[in-house]
């Protein structure tokens, strides 16, 4: 049975930080996805098992051949899908043959079944292309797809997928759920897509404190991280209780001691006891509270480390939560409105044709289709990023647009200093309480926007945009959870949720649209 088992491994980035400590994990077979934020090190995980990279010291003991899914496939000038899925001379014996341009040992070593089964494999991913298909031509997500076809026609013990359904419409999601449901081997799966992770027989979620593996789907493991969540604060109540109560216990000792040293110094003041035993009674009052303060002070350091055990847990199972400021949108206005929309990056050749779209009020609004439809593209005819052949667009209040690459932020200034240049009229304290609520606490909110993580540059985005003392009627947003792990795109949901104008948003991912309270969909074909 295909399996991976880690011993006591250890690992530290290119930075000197170690990002595991004597971790002791195990997959066996079945599907299991791995979770956790930005930089825990779920790739560096999969290239530490996979041999790419090797750990600091512990043991790493794989049963079964592995085959690997990347987080991108980047093809050469020439490479085809016979290419990609190492069949090449294979097919190009079977030409021969066909020919009858092959001798008796080439057709001995012909795999006549070999042109079926690359049919099949690409099928299984809802793929209709030949072999000599050039890769550079296929959109990412469908390379993404070739990418799958190919393992499964390589048919290893145990694969290893990281992030499979980035960019992917919802054909390409379904077929990579229904791949997976199909695996028999085993298979660990990098994902922030919790439909996909709903389909898991396990989770294993990394944190900065280790590595915890629950059975059952992410439903059930975010079932089981609330009761955690519950039992935690219950521990840092009673941390910090205890705290105080070993804080007050060493003051009414120092209290007690204090009235009989008093009450010694009086007696030593009548003068009518010998100097030698008013000696002992004074070093034994000093050993005695020298004792008492030690003991107060290994009571309240011992407080002290179970309180800061228990906050450290609670930094990491606490969800996400803030409030914002009114945007003043009224139930009936026009926020936006276009009439006969047509357009697109060639003007002789628009993707966009006669398009009508208005949205009134508060509304949430999803822009849906296949890869390919001209979503980006009607979002920035909308949004003046291009200008249309005909029609025309009508922006009936503040407007915000936050693409993939969160443009609005200067990469160069702060998140601090973002934060001020769109929020001119608040004040440094309003500032500083907003980034603080979306997790820029201190320092971390004199961080260069150009060294931020994905996750992390999107909230910096919507808390310049939405924490304002006046946040816009209008928030438009492009494939806001590509590339963010589970936390962040809760982060951003939370947030989303908290804005009470209205939305446009382009996503592939129906958990994110239905928990920020998407009420109509505009789907492109």
């Amino acid at each position: 049975m295909p399996s991976v088992t880690l011993s006591q491994l250890t690992y530290s980035g290119p930075d000197g930080q170690p990002l595991f400590s004597n971790l002791d994990l195990s997959f066996g077979t079945g599907r299991t996805g791995l979770v956790g934020r930005n930089g825990v090190g779920k790739t560096t995980l999969l290239r530490l098992i996979t041999g790419e990279l090797t750990p600091g010291s512990g043991t790493i003991n794989l049963v079964g051949r592995i085959g690997v899914l990347r987080q991108s496939v980047q093809p050469g000038p020439d490479e085809t899908i016979a290419d990609l899925f190492g069949v090449r001379a294979g097919l190009d014996l079977l030409a021969c043959a066909m020919a009858g341009a092959a001798d008796a040992d080439e057709l001995a070593e012909a795999d006549w079944t070999l042109e079926a089964r690359l049919a099949e494999a690409l099928h299984a991913l809802a793929l209709e292309v030949g072999p000599d298909t050039l890769l550079w031509t296929l959109s990412g997500g469908q390379r993404t797809r070739a990418a799958l076809a190919a393992l499964v026609f390589d048919a290893p013990d145990l694969i290893l997928l990281d992030e499979p359904t980035n960019n992917l419409d919802a054909d390409g999601r379904a077929a990579v759920a229904d791949m997976l449901a199909q695996w028999r081997g085993a298979a660990i799966v990098i994902s922030h897509d919790r439909d996909l992770l709903d389909r898991m027989d396990a989770i294993v979620e990394l944190t900065s404190l280790g590595a915890t593996t629950y059975g059952g789907n992410f439903s059930h493991y975010r079932e089981r991280k609330a009761s955690e969540l519950a039992a935690v604060q219950r521990d840092l109540s009673v941390a910090e209780r205890q705290v105080r109560d070993a804080a007050r216990a060493a003051q009414d000792a120092r209290e007690r001691q204090a009235r009989r040293d008093a009450g010694g110094r009086k007696k030593a003041a009548k003068g009518d006891m010998p100097k030698i035993l008013l000696g002992g009674m004074k070093r034994r009052a000093e050993a005695t509270a020298g004792g008492l303060d030690r003991l107060a002070e290994k009571q309240a350091d011992a407080a002290q480390i179970q309180a800061a055990e228990a906050r450290s847990k609670i930094e990491v199972l606490s969800p996400f939560a803030v409030k914002l400021a009114p945007s003043g949108l009224p139930a009936g206005k026009v926020v936006l409105r276009a009439s006969d929309l047509t357009g697109g990056y060639d003007p002789e050749a628009p993707i966009i044709k006669n398009a009508s779209l208005e949205i009134i009020g508060p509304e949430r609004v999803a822009i849906t289709g296949p890869n390919g439809s001209g979503k980006t593209t009607l979002l920035k005819l909308l949004t003046g990023a291009l200008q249309p052949r005909c029609g025309n667009v009508h922006i009936g209040g503040p407007m915000a647009l936050l693409d993939q690459q969160v443009g609005l932020l200067e990469r160069r200034d702060t998140v601090l200093a973002n934060f001020q240049r769109l929020n001119p009229d608040s004040t440094i304290n309003d500032c500083r309480s907003v980034l603080a609520a979306f997790k820029f606490r201190n320092d971390a909110a004199l961080q260069s926007v150009g060294t931020l993580s994905g996750g992390e540059m999107l909230r910096a985005g919507l808390a310049c945009v939405l924490g304002g003392k006046t946040p816009p009627m209008l928030v438009v947003l492009d494939e806001p959870t590509n590339h963010l792990d589970i936390e962040a795109i809760e982060i951003v949901e939370a947030g989303l949720r908290a804005y009470d104008g209205a939305l446009l948003v382009i996503s592939h991912d129906r958990s994110f649209l239905e928990n920020i309270g998407v009420t109509r969909e505009i789907a492109l074909v």
